[in-house]
């Protein structure tokens, strides 16, 4: 027989290594074939429900490290409430219309306008619904359970039609409105954009000083004067209008010397703009506040047709230009509410694609609007008009999907009015829980700031507006009409609306009276994806038994606060005057390891599923656990690295702790907590605070303070104290001893429970590790989480252990210097002579510490004194072959010459046959 056979080493099927890679994907379609997800809510049925409405990723192309981030928090939220108290469902949903399917499907050769308009739409449902396969395998791929097979997709016929009934909704309280004013126009996607498809890039524009002169300068100008302008659009001259000055900004009549002629410019700009001019002499001939030019007249600087109107407008700044703002009702907003002012015209001389229309003048017709800049400026030249040319770096807007600039155009669209009840959504924000709270003041000023929202688009793939026109082009919004066209979709679905005419789509005999001979025409437009996704709260919380409206939280990335927080809120304010949420949980972006926004053509992305084939999905999902998610974060393989080392770090702890269980029923061998050792007690009240906070900090979606508090127990206090400590009791004791037993109570504890603590993070992880548990459920994710423990009786007991643990950290600190001086190897060679300060000989009495136990020492002396003081001696004796301790009394007992007392007392009373078959040297 060896000296190890003597041993209470255990063991375990709990293997070291995981092999994730390869047996996660076994798991996750045994949860697919046990219906894992169902069981689980089938256990909750009758408790509190709390909802999580997934945000529709868009359905094209595989996912990516924000998707995956995004889709493994929700997991662990979803996971946790269901292990805790809640019924809590997920129901995984896509976002399938919109532009970028179309895009794809002409990158693959298809064009749309060659094409009929329901053949198109059907190749790009099929796209679309290929996509939603992909990422759908995806998802499952990371260990996200939910309704796989039940999702909600905004292409499905009744999603459609709960989308119609909230554009009802809003039409009932006059929130529907047909304008012409100019929305921001993607040139590049032949559409109008709304501000959350919008990005900002810096763009370096040509910008252009030139005179406008004077036609009727109202007794403050004569003719010979020319007023200064300033453009970093110089294609929108074409469309040039009027001319807008600061009401209460002082402007200076300048005669440049040499020159007959005048010029108007702002006063706290002359000396600056005069240099740009090449004006080296100049006078001041007067001076005058903008106010008094209100009305003045100029020529457009070619167009004889056109007269320039001077107008006063607040939006005029000082901080470049010439303070005289060149105005083009047709392409800024500023300048369309201010021409609405003067009565002045909303020109647009580009059209969809941005080339320049007949109105533009010959010298325009046809030509892409990037390229008019040259003949704007050659045109002004050849007029002697023009004053200087710059080159400017400027934030411009850009469509965020093609990244192309984008212009404003002034043509009619359909809008949904902020306006009518900004307050409102406002007020609502207040009953709407943040996390981080800062979110609230972000979605409040962008609520505050935004203008009513372009909801029509000018493409095929999407949900039509359901708007049909009278003989004399009056739109009908008519409730009644649109409810019919809601049931329409409901049972065919909206290319319903493609494949019929209007009076086809329209009630059975319905009558307009703007229509006397029955002619109706439908509207082209769709509706703004925003308004698809906008719109499931209706969609998919309204209409499934087991989801509640509002839900408990929206948790997506930080765009949303301008995309689908903003477009929800709003939808659900307007119709039902609450929010549709709440609470929000919102996430930052991934960035790579330099800081850099992850792209393609960067080649920096890192795709999840690859980390999942390398390295196992469990370490993206602790990684999600161990950052903060509330900012950017940056991803590397490097990074994934680190973690995996934490994930080892808490498989092989589990692996110890199951290994010195092996012998252990908790049903028959666990022992109370008043019949627990010192340490035993110590530890299962440390072991309760963590659960504690743990469970608290989930409450609160506080997972990365979570994952630090919870790797500093398992590499502070249970590595480096209680397992360490633990080794001379359970591997030396008799199996069944009550000091053994003990500490197996709260080891099995602790297993248990750090399992089910760990379940929504790592549940293929948890799941191996409950196999080897000794429990009556089939999954961990069938359990519930534990509860936390009232020690209250315990606080005074745990503060002598906080006395006496400082006295340790004195102990090693002499240890560690012996070590230095090569006096002792191992702590197990030392003998320590301690003197007590009244406060720890007080701790050390009252807690019934075995010190040279907690110490790992051979031996010890111990008194009492006024100071705390470690003396430390090599122990004296021979090195038990057992328990490897120094003792005086290795070989007392003739049978076991090798053991010391104790040693061969366990031995004799276990292996009784040792005494006369001997030892294997």
């Amino acid at each position: 027989m060896k000296v190890k056979d003597t041993l209470n080493l255990g063991s375990t099927n709990f293997p070291m290594r995981g092999k994730l890679p390869t047996t996660e994907p076994v798991r996750e379609k045994r949860w697919e074939d046990d219906n894992l997800y169902e069981k689980r809510l089938e256990l909750n049925k009758n408790k509190r429900h709390f909802n999580l409405h997934d945000g529709p990723p868009y359905a094209n192309g595989r996912i990516h490290i924000g998707h995956a981030m995004n889709k493994v928090i929700k997991d662990i939220i979803v996971r946790y409430k269901n292990m805790n108290g809640f019924y809590a469902p997920y129901v995984p949903g896509w976002d399938t219309h919109g532009l970028p399917i179309e895009q794809q499907l002409t990158k693959a050769g298809h064009d749309r306008k060659k094409m009929d308009i329901v053949e198109w739409r059907e190749l790009a449902r099929k796209f679309a619904l290929e996509q939603v396969d992909l990422q759908r395998e995806d998802f499952k791929r990371l260990g996200v359970i939910g309704d796989w097979d039940n999702p909600y997709l905004t292409l499905n016929p009744e999603f459609e039609a709960q989308e119609i009934r909230v554009f009802e909704a809003m039409v009932k309280k006059g929130l529907i409105y047909r304008g012409s004013k100019p929305i921001f126009w993607s040139w590049s996607s032949e559409s109008a954009l709304a501000e959350a498809e919008v990005e900002y890039h810096d763009l370096e524009s040509t910008s252009l000083f030139y005179a406008n002169k004077v036609i009727d300068g109202k007794g403050l100008l004569d003719d010979d004067t020319y007023l200064v302008v300033w453009t970093t659009t110089p294609f929108t001259v074409t469309a040039s209008r009027g001319i807008t000055v600061g009401p209460d900004f002082e402007y200076s009549l300048v005669q440049p010397a040499g020159s007959a002629n005048k010029y108007v410019i702002g006063s706290d700009l002359l000396e600056q703009d005069a240099q740009k001019f090449g004006w080296d002499e100049y006078q001041v001939l007067k001076t005058f506040k903008g106010q008094e030019m209100d009305r003045i007249t100029a020529a457009h600087p070619w167009d004889s047709d056109v007269e320039l109107l001077v107008m006063v407008g607040d939006y005029v700044t000082l901080d470049s230009g010439t303070g005289l703002v060149h105005t083009a009702p047709g392409f800024g907003e500023d300048d369309w509410n201010e021409g609405q002012k003067y009565g002045l015209p909303a020109d647009v001389t580009v059209d969809s694609r941005g080339i320049m229309m007949k109105n533009a003048g010959p010298d325009f017709e046809g030509v892409f609007y990037e390229k008019a800049t040259p003949i704007v400026i050659d045109k002004l030249k050849s007029s002697d008009l023009l004053l200087a040319v710059e080159k400017i770096t400027h934030s411009y807007p850009f469509d965020w999907r093609t990244k192309k600039p984008v212009i404003w155009r002034a043509i009619p669209q359909w809008f949904a009015s902020v306006e009518k009840i900004r307050q409102e959504i406002l007020d609502q924000l207040d009953h709407v829980e943040f996390s981080p709270e800062w979110g609230k003041q972000r979605l409040y000023n962008m609520i505050r700031d935004r203008g009513d929202w372009v909801i029509s688009r000018q493409r095929a793939w999407g949900v039509p507006i359901p708007i049909f026109y009278a003989e004399d082009e009056t739109p009908i919004l008519d409730p009644e009409v649109i409810d019919h066209i809601a049931d329409l979709f409901e049972k065919h679905g909206s290319n319903y609306w493609f494949e019929h005419d209007a009076k086809e789509l329209l009630p059975e005999g319905y009558t307009n009276e703007h229509s006397p001979n029955g002619k109706f025409t439908k509207e082209n437009d769709i509706l703004d994806v925003w308004f698809d996704s906008g719109s499931s709260w209706n969609g998919v919380l309204n209409t499934r038994d087991n989801l509640d409206y509002p839900c408990d939280i929206y948790s997506e990335g930080s765009d949303q606060f301008r995309g689908w927080f903003n477009s929800s809120l709003i939808t659900s304010v307007a119709t039902n005057g609450i929010p549709p949420y709440k609470g929000i949980l919102h996430q930052g972006f991934t960035l790579d390891d330099q800081g850099r926004k992850m792209s393609k053509s960067l080649g920096n992305v890192i795709s999840p599923i690859k980390v999942a084939d390398q390295m196992g999905v469990e370490i993206l999902r602790l990684w999600v656990m161990s950052i903060d998610t509330g900012r950017d974060v940056k991803v590397s393989m490097d990074l994934f690295k680190q973690v995996s080392d934490a994930y080892r770090k808490i498989r092989n702890t589990v692996r110890f702790l199951l290994s010195n269980t092996d012998d252990f029923d908790p049903q028959k061998d666990e022992i109370p907590f008043d019949d627990l050792k010192p340490i035993d007690k110590y530890m299962a009240v440390k072991w309760n605070d963590i659960v504690a906070k743990y469970l608290n900090n989930f409450d609160k979606y506080n997972f990365q303070d979570t994952f630090k508090m919870l790797m500093n127990f398992i590499n502070v206090d249970l590595s480096a104290f209680y397992l360490d400590v633990a080794k001379d009791i359970v591997y030396i004791t008799k199996p069944d001893d009550p000091t053994r037993r003990s500490m197996q109570t709260v080891f099995y504890r602790i297993a248990k429970e750090l399992t089910q603590l760990l379940a929504p993070v790592l549940p293929h992880t948890s799941e191996e590790i409950w196999e080897n548990l000794k429990e009556y459920e089939s999954y961990a994710y069938l359990s519930e989480m534990p509860k936390v423990r009232n020690f209250e009786a315990y606080k005074e007991k745990m503060d002598q252990w906080a006395i006496f643990m400082k006295f340790r950290d004195v102990a090693n600190k002499a240890l560690e210097e012996a070590r230095q001086s090569e006096l002792i190897g191992k702590n197990a060679e030392a003998a320590l002579t301690i003197t007590y300060a009244p406060e720890v000989a007080k701790a050390v009495s009252d807690l019934e510490l075995d010190v040279r136990e907690i110490l790992m020492v051979s031996s010890l002396n111990e008194t009492e004194g006024s100071d705390t003081n470690v003396k430390v001696d090599r122990a004296k004796g021979s090195v038990c072959q057992r328990c490897r301790l120094t003792k005086e009394d290795v070989g007392s007992d003739s049978h076991y010459p090798d053991f010391c007392a104790s040693c061969a007392e366990i031995v004799s009373d276990v292996y009784p046959e040792t005494v006369t078959e001997g030892f294997d040297s």
